[in-house]
């Protein structure tokens, strides 16, 4: 889901970790390492930096879950982050609504499989708007993300869905966050609208919003350039013109 970011790697270093159980992590059906909760994942990602002998703090940008991972990290660990981009992504626990939509849907995937998690994610993570569907990556979007979805253990879906449904609200430990914040998020996005971060931004000390249009809820893939200008601003790094551009009148 970054690969339309990773040239990024031209101006950063970029750790780019599959989550516990996810994509690479995972080892076969009896021995995936599924999620227990969101602090075990935040937990995993400092123990990465550690292993790769990241002595510095690091900028954690995390989307949608990825978004509550950086979110714990950088309350449970707090030297390990120097800043923090959240995209698409939120404060608030799930409503009893939406923990018991969780369980279904976890119930439905142990049922019939991931097929089952991919029709019901895919049309709600990508703007809908006629502009928005009718640029030329979208299709590829579309399958790229019902293939990344089939490729993920049920049993790690399930689990992530629990450990989704379970994680704790966020806005008072996020309140106490010093660490300068760039919250991103797309226009069209109805899982985390932009109502929804503009909230988040009143919560934190030291923030940044920018509402990306003719995007939905996973703007790195959607609107890459515009992301990308948005993180080396964000970093005080150099922006080329054309992204200057693209972020400055959008």
């Amino acid at each position: 889901m970054w690969q339309r970011v990773l040239p990024l790697a031209d101006h950063l270093r970029l750790i780019i970790p599959d989550l516990r159980g996810f994509g690479h992590s995972a080892g076969g059906a009896a021995d995936t390492p599924a999620p227990q909760s969101i602090a075990q994942l935040a937990d995993d990602v400092a123990g990465l930096l550690e292993a790769l002998h990241v002595s510095e703090p690091a900028v954690i940008v995390g989307v949608s879950m990825g978004g509550y991972v950086a979110q714990h990290l950088a309350v449970r660990h707090p030297g390990r982050v120097n800043r923090l981009v959240l995209v698409d992504t939120k404060f608030a626990a799930d409503t009893p609504e939406a923990r018991a939509g969780r369980a279904d849907l976890a119930a439905k995937v142990g049922r019939l499989g991931q097929q089952v998690l991919a029709e019901a994610m895919v049309p709600n993570l990508l703007a809908a708007s006629a502009a928005a569907r009718s640029r030329h990556e979208r299709a590829a979007n579309e399958q790229l993300l019902k293939e990344i979805i089939a490729r993920q253990p049920v049993a790690t879906i399930q689990a992530a869905l629990a450990a989704l449904g379970e994680r704790p609200d966020m806005t008072e430990a996020m309140r106490q966050c010093d660490k300068p914040v760039l919250l991103v998020c797309g226009a069209e996005d109805t899982i985390t609208p932009p109502a929804v971060m503009e909230a988040m931004e009143q919560a934190l000390p030291a923030r940044e919003l920018l509402v990306v249009p003719e995007a939905g809820h996973l703007v790195p893939l959607e609107a890459p350039e515009i992301f990308s200008a948005a993180l080396l601003s964000f970093l005080g790094l150099p922006v080329q013109d054309d992204h200057r551009a693209a972020v400055e009148t959008e």
